[in-house]
């Protein structure tokens, strides 16, 4: 039996709407629905005492991260994820981390100590290292009401990659995880994307800001505290050209590729069909 965790987040639900209509597939969610009715179990690392049993019988483990949190709460959940699935008898899980070319990113910590946690385990592993969705860009990088782009990005590039077929080869991997035991694949755009291009895409200009401005702006948004540093974070990367995907061995650039064996998605435009968005 295959186990998906986070199967209501973003990417939990894409990869859901891949495995449907299996009966040898359980969706874990946090809110599973009066009584557990519509088939999904609770699988909440909030409250690790509830693991037990939502990891009872599964083969396969499909562990999107929850990486929504500070390092050390993120850090916990995939703790007690892992060592739940240690105990229940899991063999293999497949784990989605974070592209190699985002240690630079505030939140690549949590990813890589959750790769470290698997390695060190009792359990096979898979480790899909996937790079920041073309989606993410539609919040990141969307004009503003006079069609104008101003995120700080610099000359900067996002290989960015179209979360659906992040999903795909999540689905595909997890249903067959034995030929994948102990490989880490990089998943990154094959086209790596900046302002220009993005604002081309969409008949806006780029005008890009600083940092300054858009850590002004999410201050005074409401964003939760981690968030601004994160997103911060994530501005400053792109624009210092460590996420355009020169940091993945050429070799393994085109392993989103070979895993969906099809072309992917472009994320040019991926990102000019997710705007507008209100939220990353």
């Amino acid at each position: 039996m295959l186990l998906l965790t986070g199967a209501s987040g973003g990417l939990g639900t894409l990869i859901a709407e891949r495995l449907a209509g299996r009966d040898d597939v359980v969706l874990g969610t946090r809110e599973p629905g009066a009584g557990g009715g519509d088939g999904r179990r609770r699988i909440d690392f909030d409250a690790p005492d509830t693991l037990a049993e939502g990891f009872a019988g599964a083969d396969t483990v499909l562990l999107v991260s929850a990486g929504y949190g500070e390092d050390d709460t993120v850090i916990a959940r995939h703790d007690a994820a892992i060592s739940a699935a240690e105990k229940a008898g899991v063999r293999h899980v497949v784990y989605t981390s974070l592209s190699g070319d985002g240690d630079h990113l505030p939140y690549a910590l949590a990813h890589r100590w959750t790769e470290r946690r698997l390695r060190e385990s009792s359990l096979a592993w898979t480790v899909l290292r996937n790079g920041l969705y073309a989606e993410l860009l539609a919040f990141l990088a969307a004009p503003d009401a006079s069609g104008v782009i101003t995120a700080p990005l610099a000359g900067g590039r996002l290989a960015a990659v179209a979360r659906a077929d992040l999903a795909e080869v999540a689905a595909r991997v997890a249903l067959d995880p034995s030929p994948h035991a102990g490989r880490t694949y990089e998943l990154v755009g094959e086209v790596a994307l900046g302002g220009r291009e993005l604002a081309s895409a969409v008949g806006a200009s780029y005008e890009p800001g600083t940092l300054a401005e858009v850590r002004s702006r999410l201050s005074a948004s409401g964003a939760v505290p981690f968030q601004v540093p994160m997103l911060v974070g994530t501005y400053a990367a792109i624009a210092a050209g460590f996420l355009d995907g020169s940091g993945v061995p050429a070799a393994d650039r085109r392993t989103l590729r070979t895993l969906l064996d099809r072309a992917p998605h472009p994320a040019l435009t991926t990102y000019a069909q997710a705007l507008p968005l209100t939220a990353p």
